[in-house]
């Protein structure tokens, strides 16, 4: 009931705010108001000459407050097609949805609150007296086009958030400014991981040395995760003919989203939206026994989709996606096995990093009112259904069944994570998929010597690159652990005549593979150590004459502080048991 509760204050705020907004502009034009996580939004067109800014967003917000001290009622009527069409008359946007209910034949519905009439299927609260004038606040202005869609006008956004008390609102605004600060655009650019061009284009990210290193060090250990799985890499090109995702059904899907690629020499190729069917013809390439299966494949590669420009922005949604991508042919007798080493996988993986204990699983199936979006024979799609549902059963997984989010050609198992902000993200997933491997034709012998579909489980365990890494810097706030750090460790001599010794504690720790740097600059040691910590270092070195006499390094931990005195080949030992562990 809290969430019905909540959802009526915020959707009815909505309402109030178009009030608000209707004094000032009496012209305006309403486009929707719904609600969203925490809040909600309306989207306007305002009148020629009239303009609107953040400063404005105050006055609004306290018109609203006097709105509710009104104590105004919601009420619901459901009203005729031609009704709706007089009473919004003047209201396009409004006639353009009125029109398309009536196609429908879904009821049209208005409240009114006072003087004010808005098109709208609710529900609400009863009375404004409902409402606590000191848990709301609007937040930002924002340019939204018309149903999304770039030839449409665009329309001014108003977001605002809303709770059931004020110490609600002070909590959830407090972590607003946290996740200001781990801002993964803005920590990477401080950080120097990652950058954009205008010349190279929006959506093309460009990763520094020291985001490379990032990227590696995440290949290298999922790839070893993985290996232990019986996994092999391979290698397949960015572009292909559109035949292979005709067949595919990827074609269809991504549509519009497709990049083509031709030459004067009549080339014509799409570049990959995604990775499987390239892999289905390196299965496909020699005859199969099941003596060979399964057959386990990996991948870390680019994928190209043609996101909507609107849409770009920071690592979360790029055009270029490096993806980590794994696919099994099995028989169906093994798909149950292979599905619990794969969860294992990602518990392995994701332990690792501390997000283990913070998840739920989805176990993501058919919309089985639209069997038309989906590849695949209904008995397939029932038997991959009933696979997953067993695995998350004696898994302990205790998957939420979700109609309509399963992948084109199977049912998945998603796993959703909350960040150390709260903040809820899906990447990896495992799916089942008996209907790409018949679309291909892949075959296997079995030992009757009769020639069988395999069936293929896909897989991703850290998703894009891209926005894992996004997810990592907010996570962590940029303070990596010391096995994904661009710096491990940097050596502070004080003085000149600390700088040769400081000079072979730094050869010493490269040449084990730590990655060390030395600031031998003239600065003073409180600015190097200052400096160490703005790039949020995990250690630093700091060598003066004791050092030097004791032949060791004085250790400065970047969360523990002062550690105390360590020769360097104890520093190594550590060092390498902490990277080698993952803590």
């Amino acid at each position: 009931m809290k969430k019905d509760k909540i959802h009526n204050i915020r959707h009815s705020l909505a309402h109030l705010l178009a009030m608000a907004v209707k004094e000032k502009d009496p012209e305006v034009k309403f486009a929707i108001g719904p609600t969203i996580d925490n809040g909600f939004y309306y989207d306007f067109e305002f009148s020629e000459g009239f303009s609107l800014s953040d400063k404005d967003l105050k006055d609004i917000q306290k018109r609203m407050k006097k709105l509710v001290s009104k104590k105004i009622d919601f009420v619901e009527k459901e009203i005729t097609e031609k009704e709706a069409l007089e009473i919004f008359k003047d209201q396009p946007y409004k006639l353009e949805l009125i029109k398309e209910f009536a196609q429908e034949n879904k009821k049209i519905t208005v409240y009114e609150s006072g003087s004010f009439t808005d098109l709208c299927e609710g529900p609400h609260i009863k009375n404004t007296e409902e409402i606590n004038t000191d848990a709301f606040k609007l937040t930002r202005l924002a340019g939204a086009y018309w149903r999304g869609d770039e030839k449409n006008i665009m329309l001014t956004r108003i977001y605002g958030i809303a709770f059931e008390t004020k110490e609600e609102l002070g909590e959830y605004l407090t972590r607003q400014e946290e996740a200001e600060k781990r801002d993964h655009r803005k920590l990477g650019k401080e950080l120097d991981l990652f950058c954009f061009s205008s010349i190279v284009g929006a959506g093309l990210p460009l990763f520094t040395p020291k985001g490379t290193v990032i990227k590696e060090e995440l290949q290298k250990h999922i790839e070893k995760v993985c290996r232990n799985y019986g996994f092999q890499t391979v290698i397949t090109p960015h572009l292909a003919k559109i035949d292979l995702y005709e067949i595919s059904g990827h074609a269809k899907k991504f549509g519009k989203e497709l990049f083509h690629v031709s030459s004067e020499a009549g080339h014509d190729f799409v570049m990959k939206p995604v990775q499987c069917p390239h892999q289905t013809q390196i299965y496909a390439s020699r005859p199969r026994s099941y003596k060979d299966l399964p057959i386990r494949y990996m991948e870390s590669e680019k994928q190209y989709r043609a996101e909507k420009t609107g849409e770009v922005g920071g690592l979360n949604r790029v055009y270029a996606i490096t993806v980590e991508d794994g696919h099994t042919f099995c028989t169906p007798d093994q798909v149950k096995n292979e599905i619990i080493g794969l969860v294992n996988i990602i518990k392995d993986f994701y332990t690792a990093l501390g997000l283990w204990d913070n998840h739920w699983v989805s176990l993501s199936v058919r919309d089985y009112a639209h069997p038309e979006k989906y590849i695949g024979e209904p008995e397939d799609w029932d038997l991959c259904e009933e696979m997953l549902q067993v695995v998350s059963n004696e898994l302990g997984l205790n998957a939420k069944r979700c109609e309509g989010e399963a992948a084109l050609y199977g049912p998945k198992l998603d796993f959703m994570f909350r960040d150390a902000m709260g903040k809820e993200v899906q990447i990896p997933t495992v799916q089942v998929d008996f209907a790409t491997p018949k679309k291909f034709n892949l075959l296997y012998t079995d030992k009757n010597g009769i020639e069988k579909h395999p069936v293929m489980v896909h897989r991703a365990v850290l998703g894009s690159y891209e926005r894992f890494m996004a997810l990592l810097i907010e996570h962590f706030a940029g303070a990596f652990p010391l096995w994904l750090s661009p710096i491990q460790v940097r050596v502070l001599p004080i003085a000149d005549t600390h700088k040769k010794y400081a000079a072979e504690v730094f050869e010493k720790l490269k040449n084990s593979e730590i990655r060390a740097e030395i600031d031998d600059s003239n600065e003073t040691l409180g600015k190097k150590i200052r400096n160490c910590k703005l790039q949020k270092i995990p250690y630093f070195l700091v060598i003066g004459d004791k050092e030097i006499e004791d032949k060791t390094v004085t250790i400065e931990s970047r969360s523990r502080g002062n550690e105390g005195s360590i020769s360097v080949d104890k520093l190594v030992e550590k060092f390498n048991k902490e990277i080698k562990e993952k803590k």
